[in-house]
């Protein structure tokens, strides 16, 4: 027997057509020779620090570093998860009884690594081989299935994803810790990825908040342009009000101008690239205001669904034998009420997203040719998005002509701009084109006719404050401010985090309460500019770190690095993190009383961490886990239910029919939580 693992039970369903193993069991789909199984995600985790015999939150258990980590199946509330150890024991005896594993989860770092996590947890020896594919159509599956990959050729891959998977608990969990027991209450979450993208977005803020604009002026003409008015604005910006208006008095007794130049140029609009995930984000939150947490969870369902490749993907581009096969995917749009026309204009596809070198674990989005039937209105929007921006990319280039017209009344220069689409090429696929800027055909030694005066002020802006759009631009390109070159040309590839784990960032900021989205815009909260007051100069939110580890990691994944030499580095730099964070106690106010009373025992106080309060009182220990139905309670959440036995209205809740309910949070006469609706 072969046994194939996916990485959730809708793919593999899908293989198990595929291979003809279609009689459903106990946690995989058999037959025709093959077992067809399934994590849901990682089903192996590592071990929190109570499993090395160290209480949490103590100074003087830090730093943590554990000689070798333990593995543990995936916990809930603390405890196994039931439902994961019953899959995990299935995974168990399929493996234990086949010849052979062919491995289906994600073709990806994290996809490798939650493989080798479970492979290694139970401790299997069978062989295995890798299904390396980017779409889950049936022909992609059949010709994987037919050029499968030795596993073992993907051992740089494991170690680059395990070094990672490590790095990222010894800088969290002890940088955590540090700084909660500085603070001395309530609990101040840090991480690799995530202090530096908080500081990003509170520097933003800041700085748009504490700009001072600076007030200028600027004058302007009218004049008939075939029937329209034409404004000529002063090149000039002037700072001092009294010397602008001098200036205005002269000029504006003059009814005519003589233009002095007229300059045409051609400007030349390459093709947009095709969509890798952070782009297809940040246009469906510019144009549709959805989140990158939704955006990736849509096109995931439109990749289970096979209309699209694999959507986790960071490269905008495609190899030669793919450019190959595109004529044939546009083909298959001929029929497509909003596409087909268009999608026939393209005669010879252009080579701009072409380039193998480019393309890491998988190619740029594209559509697979299925037919998208009753989608959501969500996933029909991003299927669009993904259609016109690969129309857009095999298309020709825009051509446009760009006229500056110029003209000078009293040594003052007055310029307008005017813009004539010659060939539409890409942007006739969005209709963008237009003529609406058309200047009338004008002449050096012109003389226009002034039909108006016009003196206005205006101040200078500050940068925008980031919205999800802008910071995922941010964290991709953060190494563009970077001076050492090394660095930033690390950041230049992979920026901070990867596609696949931004939207999870920015979501995992908002939970802990260091941001809120208002509107469009990402604001950090009171917490959140805490931390960035505290951190701003310190190594935990230096964007430099994360280049220099993606750096390191793309070494271990290409064979170049030592993942045990990355490993002493991360821990030398997990220790002076601890002493930095630790030493920021000052700047906490521990003048108030010690805490929350134990409203169980009276006695003890509560200490607050990420997952759970726990009572300080050896004789008590009364535990109360955040996690609720599927949501974490606040702070402020829990102290309410602390302090007064109730929280107030909850909403969001998710029970386990999967339906959402709003409730209270109460305990009951024995200090167990119990919803009250």
């Amino acid at each position: 027997m072969i046994t194939i693992i996916a990485e959730k039970p809708s793919v593999a369903k899908q293989i198990s057509r595929v291979v003809g193993a279609m009689i459903k069991k106990k946690g995989y789909y058999g037959g025709n020779g093959y077992a067809v199984t399934w994590a849901y995600g990682h089903l192996v985790e590592l071990a929190n620090s109570e499993a090395y015999g160290i209480r949490a939150f103590r100074q003087e258990s830090l730093p943590i570093l554990p000689d070798e980590f333990q593995l543990v199946c995936r916990q809930k509330n603390k405890k196994n998860d039931e439902g994961i150890m019953e899959q995990i024991q299935n995974i168990k005896n399929l493996f234990d009884h086949s010849e052979k594993i062919i491995v289906a989860t994600d073709a990806g770092r994290e996809g490798e690594l939650i493989f080798r996590y479970l492979y290694q947890y139970i401790d299997c020896h069978t062989p295995f081989q890798r299904l390396w594919i980017s779409s889950l159509t049936d022909k992609a599956i059949k010709d994987g299935l037919n050029n499968l990959k030795e596993g073992h050729d993907y051992d740089n891959l494991y170690l680059s994803a395990k070094a990672r998977s490590e790095a990222d608990w010894l800088v969290g969990i002890n940088a955590t810790q540090a700084l909660t027991i500085a603070a001395g209450k309530g609990t101040y979450s840090l991480g690799r990825v995530q202090t530096p993208t908080l500081a990003m977005v509170c520097r933003r803020f800041l700085e748009n908040k504490n700009f001072v604009p600076t007030p200028f002026w600027q004058m302007h003409f009218t004049t008939d342009g075939k029937g329209k008015a034409v404004k000529f604005q002063s090149i000039t910006k002037w700072e001092d009000k009294t010397e602008a208006e001098e200036i205005y008095q002269k000029v504006k007794a003059h009814k005519e101008a003589v233009i002095s130049k007229v300059e045409c140029k051609e400007q030349v609009e390459d093709t947009p690239l095709l969509y890798d995930l952070t782009s297809l984000q940040k246009d469906a939150n510019v144009k549709y205001a959805l989140t990158a947490e939704q955006t990736l969870s849509i096109a995931q369902k439109l990749y289970e669904q096979k209309i699209i490749t694999y959507p986790r993907t960071s490269s905008r581009y495609i190899p030669d034998d793919v450019f190959a096969e595109i004529p044939k995917l546009l083909r298959t749009l001929a029929d497509d009420e909003q596409w087909g026309a268009l999608s026939m204009t393209i005669r010879k596809p252009s080579h701009r997203s072409v380039d193998a070198s480019k393309v890491t674990d998988h190619h740029a989005l594209l559509i697979t040719g299925e037919k998208l039937s009753y989608p959501t209105r969500e996933e029909k929007l991003i299927y669009d998005l993904i259609v016109g921006r690969m129309l857009e990319a095999f298309s020709e280039k825009c051509v446009k002509e760009q006229t500056t017209v110029t003209a000078e009344i009293e040594g003052v220069p007055f310029m307008v701009k005017g813009t004539v689409v010659k060939k539409a090429g890409w942007r006739f696929i969005r209709n963008e084109e237009t003529d609406s800027d058309r200047l009338p055909n004008w002449k050096e030694g012109q003389t226009l006719p002034i039909s108006g005066w016009g003196f206005n002020e205006g101040k200078t802006k500050p940068k925008a404050i980031l919205t999800e759009a802008a910071l995922l631009s941010e964290m991709e390109s953060c190494g563009k401010e970077i001076e050492e070159a090394e660095i930033s040309e690390a950041l230049k590839d992979c920026g901070i985090g990867t596609p696949a784990t931004r939207a999870n960032i920015i979501e995992t900021l908002i939970q802990r309460e260091y941001m809120i989205r208002l509107n469009k815009q990402l604001i950090p909260t009171e917490k959140g500019l805490l931390i960035y007051d505290l951190l701003k100069d310190k190594q935990i939110a230096d964007v430099t770190m994360t280049g220099r580890w993606e750096q390191a990691l793309s070494r271990i994944e290409g064979g170049e690095y030592s993942a045990n030499d990355f490993r002493k580095g991360i821990e030398e730099y997990t220790s002076e993190i601890v002493h930095e964070l630790l030493s920021l106690s000052d700047k906490f106010d521990h003048s108030e009383e010690q805490g929350i009373v134990c409203p169980k025992c009276g006695q003890g106080h509560i200490s607050m961490y990420s997952k759970v309060a726990e009572c300080d009182n050896p004789d008590c220990r009364l535990v109360v886990f955040r996690q609720k139905a599927g949501k974490n309670l606040t702070d402020d959440q829990m102290s309410q239910l602390l302090t007064k036995g109730k929280t107030g209205l909850i909403k969001g809740f998710t029970s386990k029919q999967g339906k959402k309910f709003d409730a209270s949070v109460a305990f009951d006469d024995s200090f167990n939580t119990i919803f009250v609706f």
